[in-house]
């Protein structure tokens, strides 16, 4: 059986998603104790925040054809499905990622799992591509497999530097 989503089903998890990101930097930030690692993971941070905006933006842009709802829904479950899938994906901001920081690892290692997590998530948003149906929304997924891939790009960067 092949499931489809509608693009604001894959926004709400991209936003979701974002939002888990964030809140790993921030732990992340929160057990550094030099100024320059907190200032740069909450960066990260800021910038997982301006994805979170970026993808909102789009979601409020969608037409009503896009939203459309596959299945009657009057409990919305299946928003809370989609939140647990966004939480569980093994990829950026997973929350069992975050808890199980130490703030032992160093800024290399955190940039490593960040990466890893990136990477992860563009996984995921390539396979959620393929349960979108129209083209349309195919594009707009793409939108967000390309801002995870410039910040794939400015942890590389970072990683050079650490």
């Amino acid at each position: 059986m092949k499931v489809f989503l509608n693009a604001d089903e894959v926004f709400e998890m991209a936003i979701q998603i974002e939002t888990n990101g964030a809140a790993f930097y921030r732990k992340a930030a929160g057990l550094q104790s030099d100024a320059r690692n907190v200032e740069f993971l909450n960066g990260l941070a800021a910038m997982e925040d301006q994805h979170k905006k970026t993808f909102a933006e789009l979601r409020e842009k969608l037409t009503a054809g896009e939203m459309y709802q596959q299945a009657f829904d009057p409990e919305g479950e299946a928003s809370l499905y989609l939140q647990a899938v966004a939480d569980t994906h093994g990829g950026e901001g997973s929350p069992s990622v975050a808890d199980s920081l130490t703030g032992r690892e160093t800024m290399e290692e955190i940039i490593r799992i960040a990466l890893d997590l990136e990477n992860k998530s563009i996984l995921y948003y390539v396979g959620l591509k393929e349960m979108v149906r129209p083209d349309e929304e195919k594009k707009k997924v793409d939108n967000i497999l390309s801002e995870e891939h410039k910040h794939v790009a400015q942890l590389t960067k970072a990683l050079k530097k650490a």
